[in-house]
């Protein structure tokens, strides 16, 4: 065979392409493929040196060493695991307990609630936020008297307190005294802002009192689940609510 048509052979044979892994079994290890053998060995080499280290450590470590974890401790499937500390608390202590929690949180929820009343009086409800824009309906007999309908006119007041909502005094009464309270606009504006203010402050106070009564039913609940009378559960907690469980009647004396 000669020199020629053995390298026209050796030209038409196809590369040799080792196969690639594939990405779910990367986690099995690297394949036995040449390209691969430096980083198998480098592997190999990086468990050995831990495993060497670790023996060391344990060799070097004082058989006689004592620490408190040791006696909290427990081996499961091969790991350390501490053991957690149960509290020893009878059922009426812990009823007791649920008591006590519930008279701070009704004492916390009254306590919001005489502020809000007290807070309530004060803004007398005026311009209260939340409560939608207000809307004050005019009837008219005819299509032209709505083109020519004025409200202060209609209102009998002159038309700078008309956007008033309260505290808006007729002609006749302007005429007999001065208009009280003040009357500069930067003033007016600033109370504005205080009672927008006031106002947030009463509706957080509000939102308050409602999330402190929701915890004070579901500790009840957790408390009347200490009975060991069979109930069953009708409905979920949720955030706005306790569970709610049908308890099986027993007749007491």
């Amino acid at each position: 065979m000669s020199a020629a048509f053995r390298k026209a052979a050796k030209a038409r044979q196809r590369p040799h392409r080792e196969r690639a892994q594939p990405a779910s079994r990367t986690k099995l290890g690297l394949l036995e493929k040449k390209k691969d053998y430096r980083l198998r060995a480098h592997d190999y080499h990086k468990k050995q040196n831990a495993l060497r280290a670790l023996q060391k450590k344990a060799l070097d470590k004082n058989p006689d060493e004592f620490y408190f974890k040791m006696i909290r401790a427990e081996v499961k499937d091969g790991v350390h695991v501490i053991k957690q500390p149960k509290d020893e608390v009878t059922p009426e202590q812990l009823k007791l307990m649920r008591t006590q929690d519930i008279k701070y949180v009704e004492m916390k929820r009254v306590a919001e609630a005489k502020k809000i009343e007290r807070l309530k009086a004060e803004l007398h409800l005026l311009d209260a936020t939340g409560s939608g824009p207000r809307q004050h309906l005019f009837f008219v007999d005819s299509e032209r008297e709505v083109q020519e309908f004025d409200i202060a006119t209609h209102l009998d007041t002159v038309p700078e307190l008309v956007d008033r909502v309260y505290n808006r005094p007729t002609i006749a009464t302007l005429q007999k005294e001065t208009v009280k309270g003040p009357t500069d606009p930067a003033h007016l504006k600033k109370l504005a802002q205080q009672r927008k203010n006031q106002y947030d402050l009463l509706r957080q106070r509000i939102e308050r009192e409602k999330a402190m009564f929701v915890i004070t039913q579901k500790i009840q609940t957790r408390k009347d689940l200490l009975d060991k009378t069979h109930k069953v559960k009708v409905k979920k907690e949720t955030t706005t609510g306790p569970a709610i469980y049908k308890f099986k009647f027993q007749r007491k004396r």
